[in-house]
């Protein structure tokens, strides 16, 4: 590489972060569930004929996850609707901590509500996070495949966690899993190698009928190995958002409130007979 190039990738790489972070900025300010978003009388296009549910990560809720992607979503014409699920007694705004199963039994309603309001007969979905994993719970053991379409996961903890090998270090402190297990059922169930996941991941990753996308950056520091969230089977489309656009630094939590790079991708797999190629330009879209 020429000694100059070497110079301007840093460079170039904090110009994309920058505009990655101010453009959503821009649009979440004026954002809130009152402009379009969670709005029940809202019914699908011909265009997009679906309504999009969006499932929040852990420790997250129904607005702050979404304050930049449902909007990104509403201007361009579809209807949009937020969860919130996991919520522990006593601990407000701060969800998705309760067992993941549980979770996925309160998406099951979720979604026949917003089915009910729009009169779709199926819906999309999109989670970040633990938001990218548990409904797979849900498309699996409570029927849910035959009530989505396409299901997105960006950053998703498909198989687990490692914590870049923290986890490793539990059973070395007597009675920690135990703990995390009771006062946090969800951080425990993520963990790699989990008895949760052990059943959400026999027997193969995918259910028939769902067209299914995961989205990653190589730099997520909580879902580690990077690559153990994408998943295997007929009908997957896996991403690396670096292979996207090679100077996106976003990270785990940048990837799913923040990048446009990454929602312009999202945005293909929901309506992929309109889809246009994703790359760094994708910022601007």
């Amino acid at each position: 590489m020429l000694p100059w190039k070497r110079l301007t990738r840093p460079l170039v790489a904090l110009l994309v972060a920058a505009a990655v972070a101010i453009v959503p900025a821009a649009t979440a300010h004026a954002a809130a569930p009152s402009s379009g978003w969670n709005n029940y009388s809202c019914r699908p296009s011909a265009a997009h004929p679906r309504p999009v549910v969006l499932v929040h990560g852990t420790f997250a809720n129904s607005v702050d996850n979404w304050l930049s992607f449902a909007p990104y979503l509403v201007d361009r014409g579809y209807c949009v609707y937020s969860l919130d699920y996991g919520q522990l007694p006593g601990v407000p705004l701060f969800n998705g901590l309760g067992p993941i199963d549980k979770s996925a039994g309160q998406l099951q309603v979720f979604v026949d509500k917003v089915l009910a309001a729009t009169g779709a007969a199926k819906a999309d979905l999109v989670g970040h996070s633990q938001g990218g994993m548990m409904p797979r719970y849900y498309l699996r053991f409570l029927g849910g495949a035959a009530k989505v379409n396409t299901f997105v996961g960006i950053a998703p903890d498909n198989h687990g966690t490692t914590l870049d090998g923290l986890t490793k270090l539990l059973p070395y402190f007597p009675g920690a899993e135990d703990l995390l297990s009771a006062a946090t059922p969800a951080l425990a169930d993520q963990i790699a190698g989990s008895a949760f996941l052990t059943k959400l991941n026999a027997g193969g990753d995918t259910v028939p009928g769902v067209h299914y996308t995961v989205i990653a950056t190589r730099y997520d520091e909580v879902v580690t190995p990077y690559r153990s969230q994408f998943l295997t089977g007929s009908d997957v489309h896996n991403v690396l958002l670096q292979d996207l656009c090679p100077v996106d630094i976003s990270e785990h939590a940048a990837i799913g409130l923040l990048d446009r790079i990454a929602f312009h991708e999202a945005a293909n797999a929901l309506d992929p007979a309109h889809a246009t190629t994703t790359n760094c330009a994708s910022v601007f879209s």
